[in-house]
């Protein structure tokens, strides 16, 4: 179990023969089931990093999508995510989307899904969260993503739902207003609803834990589609109101003339290795923005070392891996983190934090 290549080769094999969403059930009953392994060796020293008083033991994470009910963050975490973040979940429980809804794009190392915010709803998501800090073999930094119902009509009111259901049992929040699978939720990143979203979210925040020391950082995820204008929008008004942090970027509605696929035009966002340049530039983008005030998470089309060392490069404290685990196994997050250390040192890096916006320093 501990060989993470071995298992990759037969795990790859095995799911590739299955619909791309059965794909990922089985996966995640594999998980549950504590049939992933584990990595074999610890991270390299280089790679711990504190962002927000957190400590990571390497700052390569899990992005939302993949554990959509915090079923298995544990599992993911002892494979070698130095985090892990669970969600998008809904104040209730719904189905997403008709199915089929997810589309390997092979020769494009790519994904589309239009999956709508399948899930089991809040409720039983805090639950597991609440259980597994209870648990003493829990370790690691796990996060939470919250989205809206697909009927709701108020949708800032399902995030204060979401954020004061996981609030005390989550290391960090994130409020996910970039899926283009939910209709009009992109629309919560024009300038009014968003400063309306986040004051509503910080309020629910503090009402959810009084008195706290500390509260878990909030977080919103937006799209690598916004323009210039809505960009700078975002980062004013989030400096503005004092977040913590943002991630960039949720899927793409884009289609480059380059992809091969079958399923190129298939309606949803896409995501992997041909979101990795439009993400990036637009995450070089929010750092310019922010001045490099603002802690951000940068994601989309990860899967090497020299992917994840381009987007700290650009101006991420932290990266997110999602895609790459369909195309390379669950070893990936292992190898990321151990060329990311090589490539740290030798561009002259004591640490992560050195490395970060290190682009712009030029």
């Amino acid at each position: 179990m501990g060989d993470i290549g071995l298992f990759d080769r037969l795990a790859l094999a095995a799911l590739y023969g299955l619909e791309p969403e059965a794909a990922h059930n089985a996966a995640l009953w594999a998980l549950e089931h504590g049939l992933a392994g584990s990595r074999s060796a610890p991270d390299d020293s280089i790679l711990a990093t504190n962002v927000w008083g957190l400590e990571f033991r390497n700052p390569i994470g899990l992005a939302a999508g993949f554990d959509k009910d915090a079923r298995v963050a544990d599992a993911m975490l002892r494979l070698g995510f130095g985090f892990v973040e669970a969600g998008t979940v809904t104040p209730l429980p719904q189905p997403g989307n008709p199915q089929p809804r997810l589309f390997r794009l092979e020769e494009d190392a790519g994904i589309i899904n239009r999956l709508g915010f399948n899930s089991g709803g809040v409720e039983a998501f805090a639950e597991r969260l609440r259980a597994r800090r209870q648990r003493p073999s829990a370790f690691g930094v796990v996060g939470a993503n919250v989205g809206k119902n697909k009927d709701t009509v108020d949708g800032a009111a399902d995030y204060v739902t979401g954020i004061e259901s996981v609030a005390p049992y989550a290391d960090y929040i994130v409020c996910n207003i970039s899926s283009p699978n939910t209709p009009g939720l992109r629309a919560l990143q024009a300038r009014a609803p968003i400063e309306d979203l986040l004051r509503r979210a910080l309020a629910a925040r503090a009402r959810a834990l009084p008195g706290a020391a500390k509260l878990p950082p909030l977080l919103v995820k937006i799209a690598p589609d916004l323009s210039d204008d809505e960009m700078r929008d975002v980062a004013e008004i989030s400096m503005a109101l004092n977040i913590d942090g943002i991630m960039i970027g949720n899927t793409t509605i884009a289609r480059g003339p380059e992809l091969k696929s079958r399923h190129r035009n298939e309606v949803g966002g896409l995501s992997g290795e041909p979101l990795f340049a439009l993400s990036t530039r637009r995450l070089a983008d929010m750092y310019r923005l922010t001045e490099g005030r603002m802690i951000l998470i940068g994601t989309g089309g990860i899967g090497s070392g020299a992917q994840a060392y381009a987007k700290i490069r650009a101006g991420a404290s932290l990266v997110q891996v999602y895609s790459a685990l369909i195309f390379k196994g669950p070893g990936v997050a292992a190898r990321i983190a151990r060329d990311l250390a090589d490539l740290l040192r030798s561009g002259g890096f004591s640490s992560v934090a050195a490395a970060v916006g290190a682009d712009h320093r030029k």
